[in-house]
This record gives structure tokens, sequence and C-alpha cells, in this order.
């Protein structure tokens, strides 16, 4: 075993839930390219081609990784629109709620929230009518929800398979702490000014 095959503690602040380094690295090239073959992984990371595939192995035996698939252009399949459905629901049916969502194939992400709404959920469409039908028709007619705010996604900025404890910066010495946050409207700043 060479001395990059072994387990290298990852940076103070960058534990990465008790993977090494070469793990992370490991997984990073993987977002980029999960098609990768073992050969050129190892020689991307620098160790040898069973110590890569030793370690993908466990990563995925492990849960690390869920799975591997292809990242598709939902524009160059006719999805051209993307909207965030933002849902508040009655208290006592999250369980229904759930089971709900889990039916519904448009739905390509979902997410319970805290603050002013309780779940989003980001669906695509072929277009604004059908995440108008979707959102009125299927989201808003369950007997459990009780409000529903859609919001059309003008621009994907930043669209990544997944984040890595090393993809996020050192923020330990900022000084400028504010905290949470929360945003009025322009409507509602307006009135109270004028009162």
């Amino acid at each position: 075993m060479s001395i990059t095959d072994q387990a290298v503690t990852p940076a103070a602040g960058q534990s990465g839930g008790g993977l090494d380094e070469v793990n992370l690295r490991i997984l990073a090239i993987l977002r980029e390219n999960g098609r990768i073959s073992m050969s050129a992984l190892a020689e991307r990371v620098n160790v040898s081609r069973a110590s890569v595939y030793n370690r993908v192995e466990q990563l995925t035996a492990s849960g690390v990784i869920t799975g591997f698939s292809a990242q598709v252009d939902p524009g160059k399949v006719g999805l051209d629109v993307c909207a965030l459905v933002f849902v508040t629901v009655h208290p006592q049916s999250w369980h229904r709620f759930r089971e709900g969502i889990l039916q519904m194939p448009d739905v390509e992400y979902c997410c319970i929230t805290t603050g002013e709404h309780d779940a989003m959920l980001l669906v695509r469409s072929l277009d604004i009518g059908g995440v108008h039908d979707f959102v009125t028709g299927v989201v808003a007619a369950r007997p459990e929800v009780k409000s529903v705010v859609s919001v059309v996604v003008l621009d994907e900025v930043v669209r990544k398979a997944y984040l890595l404890p090393s993809d996020i910066p050192d923020r330990s010495g900022s000084t400028n702490r504010l905290g949470m946050t929360r945003f009025t409207t322009a409507g509602n700043g307006r009135d109270a000014a004028r009162s």
C-alpha cells in the first residue's frame, strides 16, 4: 500500500461525516463524471486502482453513494418550465401529505421546511398551463393542504448533483453574523410606514 492509499484525516472543520480526504476527492470526481473508469479515477485521486475500487465499493455499501444515474437537461427533453410550489399543510395531516407527495410523478424534489410554509416542491412541466393544472388540480385539491403559493423559475443559476463538506468555505472567522432574517414585502413595508 502506498502512502496515498492510507486514510487521510480531513482538515479541521471539514470532517465530511468520517470520510477522509481521498474519499472526498473520489466523490468530487464522481460528481463531475459518474461514468469515469476505475483506472482513470485512481489516477486522478493518486491511489492504486484496487484501492479506489474498494473505496467506491465501501462508499456504496455504507450508503454514502446511493446510486448512479444520468443527468438530463430538462429543457432538452421538453420540460421547459420549472416552478417552486410552497405548501402549507393543515395540522395533524403530515402523514397523508407525505404519502400523497410520493404518488405525484410531477414532483422532482420535495422538502419539509421551516418558516412561513411547511413544504417546498420543485416541479417541471411542458408549459405554464401544466404547472397551473398541477398546482390547482392536484396539490391544492388535497384535503390536507391549507394553502399553496407557486413561483415560476426564470433561470436555474446553480444546479449540482450534491455538495461535499470540502465545497463549504471556512467562515469561522466571520464577524458579520446577523442570524436569521425575515424579509418584508414592499407592500407590507409601505403600509407600515404610512401608519
